[in-house]
């Protein structure tokens, strides 16, 4: 059976029928050449965080956090596994619009210190309950500028929207978000796009966030030491492909840097990346079965053992574009059929719980095996897990050919291990 990871196909000799269905599999060794891939296109000086939203699964959060990543968090929950795998505290950022007291007062408590803030509510509840701990805490200001980049994928930035302040509220009002006693506006938070599979797409939304830091900086008056530029690193998914390439990215993003921060790197500014998708897309593939096979009006119904509720669920709220798998079929990843109209549906008793209604799909019997590739990322944690009370997927951690962890995981804690 042939798998991909990454650009190339390697050989393994796990018979996928070992294990129960549903389930997800990880392979390490697919996280580590991602990581490899993209510390490689990044300026030398900068930080990269991964996004525990991608994936939050302890085996993959061990293997990034050895690697050498930082945690980009927005939960207790999300926190929590990133500790219990190895990320330090002190170089977590926990971001989210909007923070409980008690979530926040527990991050400081767990040795957290930067958080990214979305209005000057939110510089006054660190700055509170920083005097509450003892402590100085730094804040990131996320930033909403008025239009989205071009070309910036899935935009999470223009127009009104819970995350960050308008940029034109920063350049009006600079002094509603300046220093507090125990909450340092310590630089911005820059995340405008996800999914961008071309280096000038991403060079495009790094350019525009330049921008929009040389405007807040000549509005407070000052250099702010943290520039975070969020990321936007896309993969696949749940399609076979390989991860994109940026090899032209780094020397580009370099000289962009030098241009729009002046005297970077200067030791004095720490640039920060963001990355969950890329890091991760391509180490996972969801197992499946064919539960039943049928024709509704002439057009064939292929129910599976999964559905939205492990995968795709996001994909209601626009969190994920609508969800049009290709599935790898039995022992041959490549066999597949053009699109015939066949609809493919989960066990959930909803009639959204469809997957596809076009799907490149050949003659199949109820107890094949089907396996959707590229879906480490935005899997499992992404999808209605509780909806209909199904049980979860087993997960099956791999690193190469060898299994090294088996069992069911939710937030970092594991449930019904085997």
């Amino acid at each position: 059976m042939d798998v991909e990871v990454g650009e190339t196909t390697t050989r393994t000799a796990l018979p996928e029928t070992r294990w129960e269905t549903p389930a997800y599999l990880y392979d390490l060794a697919a996280v580590s050449d991602a990581h490899r891939r993209l510390v490689g296109s990044l300026p030398g000086p900068a930080t990269l965080l991964y996004s525990l939203k991608a994936n939050p699964h302890p085996a993959v959060l061990g293997r990034l956090a050895a690697l050498g990543c930082h945690a980009e968090v927005s939960s207790p929950g999300e926190l929590r596994a990133a500790l219990q795998a190895g990320f330090p505290a002190d170089g977590a950022l926990y971001t989210g619009p909007g923070k409980r007291d008690e979530d926040v007062a527990g991050a400081l408590a767990a040795g957290v210190r930067q958080f990214s803030v979305d209005s000057p509510h939110a510089l006054d509840q660190l700055d509170r309950l920083g005097r509450a701990a003892g402590t100085r805490v730094r804040a990131l200001l996320r930033v909403n500028p008025p239009v989205p980049p071009a070309g910036a994928g899935l935009a999470m930035t223009g127009g009104p929207s819970q995350f960050g302040a308008d940029l034109a509220w920063v350049l009006e009002r600079p002094e509603l978000f300046a220093d507090r006693e125990h909450a340092e506006l310590a630089g911005l938070h820059l995340y405008m796009g996800s999914n961008l599979t071309r280096v000038d797409a991403l060079l495009a939304v790094f350019r525009y966030g330049l921008d929009v830091v040389r405007r807040i900086e000549k509005a407070l008056d000052r250099r702010l030491p943290v520039i975070d530029l969020g990321g936007g690193f896309g993969a696949p998914y749940a399609v076979p492909g390989a991860l994109p390439r940026f090899d032209a990215l780094r020397s580009r993003l370099d000289a962009l840097l030098e241009e729009g921060l002046p005297g970077w790197p200067d030791g004095e500014r720490r640039v920060v990346f963001e990355s969950g998708r890329y890091l991760t897309a391509g180490c996972g593939r969801l197992l499946t079965r064919v539960l039943d096979v049928k024709r509704s009006q002439g057009r064939r119904v292929v129910v599976l053992d999964t559905g939205v509720n492990h995968l795709g669920g996001m994909s209601g709220l626009r969190k994920e574009d609508r969800i049009e798998p290709r599935f790898q079929c039995g022992d041959d990843p490549h066999a597949s059929a053009v699109p015939d109209g066949t609809i493919v549906a989960g066990p959930l008793c909803h009639p959204l719980d469809v997957w596809t209604r076009d799907a490149r799909l050949p003659d199949v019997a109820v107890g094949d095996l089907l396996t959707v590739p590229n879906v480490g990322a935005y899997g499992l944690h992404a999808g209605l897990a509780l909806f209909h009370c199904h049980p979860m997927p087993l997960e099956v951690v791999l690193d190469g050919e060898r299994e090294v962890a088996r069992g069911r995981y939710v937030l970092g804690r594991e449930r019904s291990p085997r």
